[in-house]
């Protein structure tokens, strides 16, 4: 795929070449073609969410991902105010975010519904059997909501575009781009902790979910946009340090000028 330039290819380049624009071609081209190589392994491990064998998900998770860094969830959910996870593409997202409800934390993730409808169902069965809830935007706010009142677990994806009201304009690898805002107001709304949560494929092909220190919004809480701009400064750093592994082929610079050439 990589040598006929399929999946986006154009995209990804323009990405890269954003990000990264000191990267000679030589080193952007084995940038993209790493992240190549890593989606050739992800696109292998989510043919497991189909397997014709019942509980296969379920049973297949703990051979390929694991998790760090469980005790900084118990503490946050320990206030018993709810925890909010922000997250990102990075690894194998899906088995790790699996294997973080195989070891106790029963999440709801916010998500989109998927087309066609048998895929949709497939995936959200699968996430089930590890015990994984979803809410589906547009409308997610009222389970959300529900969760975190309980002391529940959600779960936000903070590295893709989202336009407003949904998203505000913060700067992400040099360049103002509308950022999904949710978590900052929705922590000052509910006191829920708002905890990192880090996913990274290891050198030996699994994935690791790790689950970082409860993040300290400070005087950012108060503001909607400083909130998403300190949020989105720590996932430019887990792009920075694995950026063959991040989601290049996504527009994440959706109705923005292009770089100069």
């Amino acid at each position: 795929m990589f040598r006929l330039r399929l999946f986006k290819r154009r995209v990804i380049e323009a990405n890269v070449k954003r990000c990264f624009p000191r990267l000679d071609d030589r080193a952007r081209d084995a940038l993209i073609r790493g992240n190549y190589e890593h989606n050739g392994v992800l696109l292998f491990e989510f043919m497991h969410f189909f397997s014709p064998f019942k509980g296969h998900w379920k049973s297949y998770v703990p051979r390929v991902a694991r998790v760090q860094g469980l005790e900084h969830w118990k503490r946050a959910h320990a206030r018993g105010k709810g925890v909010i996870f922000f997250c990102s593409h990075m690894g194998c997202w899906e088995t790790a975010a699996a294997a973080v409800c195989l070891s106790g934390v029963a999440a709801t993730i916010v998500t989109t519904v998927l087309e066609p409808e048998w895929l949709h169902n497939k995936i959200t069965a699968a996430r089930a059997t590890v015990g994984m809830s979803a809410a589906f935007h547009p409308g997610s706010m009222p389970a959300v909501l529900r969760t975190l009142r309980r002391g529940g677990s959600v779960a936000f994806m903070n590295d893709q575009y989202a336009p407003p009201p949904m998203g505000v304009p913060v700067t992400f690898f040099g360049t103002r781009v509308d950022t999904l805002s949710v978590v900052g107001p929705l922590a000052k709304r509910t006191d829920a902790a708002v905890v990192p949560l880090c996913t990274y494929r290891e050198a030996d092909g699994s994935t690791t979910a790790c689950i970082e220190p409860e993040f300290d919004l400070g005087a950012a809480g108060d503001d909607a946009s400083a909130a998403t701009q300190a949020i989105a400064g720590r996932v430019e750093t887990w792009v920075r340090a694995r950026p063959e592994q991040w989601l290049w082929m996504h527009r994440r610079f959706k109705n923005v000028a292009a770089p100069a050439a």
